[in-house]
């Protein structure tokens, strides 16, 4: 997932903010504990997702994929008074982790949690969302894209993670696998959708940005 030389990175870490020490107990109890621990989001895209949040002020934000709840605690760091984040994941095992680091850092009052399938429980959410995460399965991004599209309110941003895949969209197509297809599926999608305009930002393995338009 990282792309830059790790000099680099390390400069860019050493010169961004650094994370709140329940987010490091957090990450440190993710990789010692749970299975693919470098699916949690990390120092630089965390505080990247926060500062988005910040400039958005988003009063309803929907995440889909909270694994161990790292994002969540960025996402709900920047949230203007009374906004309240909605997040959604399959795996009722790390569901636990996931309270007991809201609980911790105290945005548990502003983040309320689903578990299941995100494409059952989307269409159940009746809300206006002014911003959504997607970090979820990737062959069900450009279903997640179409089923949030219409309850983002118009100039909000969908913002989609791993739109790089480790480097894998620009690899040999030959024996593609299916998430590197649906990813640039997803990609291509964005790019052709003329009701958004969008960046490709490549920050750790990649984040969409779509502001939708209409």
């Amino acid at each position: 997932m990282n792309f830059l030389p790790e000099i680099l990175e390390n400069y860019i870490e050493e010169h961004t903010k650094s994370e709140p020490e329940v987010l490091k107990k957090l990450n440190r109890e993710t990789h010692a504990h749970v299975l693919m621990p470098q699916m949690l989001s990390g120092h630089l895209q965390g505080r990247f997702l926060k500062m988005l949040t910040c400039m958005i002020q988003p009063k309803q934000v929907l995440e889909i994929g909270t694994f161990t709840g790292y994002s969540a605690l960025c996402i709900a760091e920047g949230l203007p008074e009374g906004g309240m984040l909605h997040t959604i994941d399959i795996n009722e095992e790390l569901s636990g982790i996931v309270k007991k680091y809201l609980t911790e850092s105290g945005a548990d009052k502003k983040v309320k949690t689903y578990t299941g399938n995100a494409l059952q429980i989307i269409p159940e959410l009746d809300y206006t969302f002014d911003m959504v995460f997607i970090d979820a399965d990737k062959k069900n991004y450009v279903k997640y894209y179409e089923l949030v599209f219409e309850k983002v309110r118009k100039g909000g941003f969908i913002i989609a993670d791993n739109v790089l895949w480790s480097g894998k969209v620009v690899e040999n197509k030959v024996k593609i696998d299916e998430d590197t297809k649906s990813i640039m599926a997803y990609n291509d999608k964005i790019m052709s959708d003329p009701r958004v305009e969008n960046v490709l930002v490549p920050i750790r393995d990649g984040l969409m940005i779509a502001r939708k338009l209409v």
